[in-house]
């Protein structure tokens, strides 16, 4: 059942290469998360959007 919960976050979590989605999902709860270092890039809005809305759907507070 907890998986189940989990899923939109983890589908998010591979929505671009890791570690990239994972550290904005950090940012987005108000963990320190570091920089992303190049070659990658900062996650692209439309999947910040995705990313928002599964974790605001598991009851998490999102940092703006």
């Amino acid at each position: 059942v907890l998986q189940e919960k989990l899923l939109p976050v983890i589908d998010a979590c591979f929505t671009e290469v890791n570690p990239i989605p994972v550290k904005k999902a950090m940012e987005l709860i108000g963990l320190d998360k570091g920089i992303v270092r190049a070659p990658l890039t900062e996650l692209e809005p439309e999947h910040v959007t995705i990313m928002k809305k599964a974790l605001l759907d598991l009851g998490l507070k999102i940092k703006e």
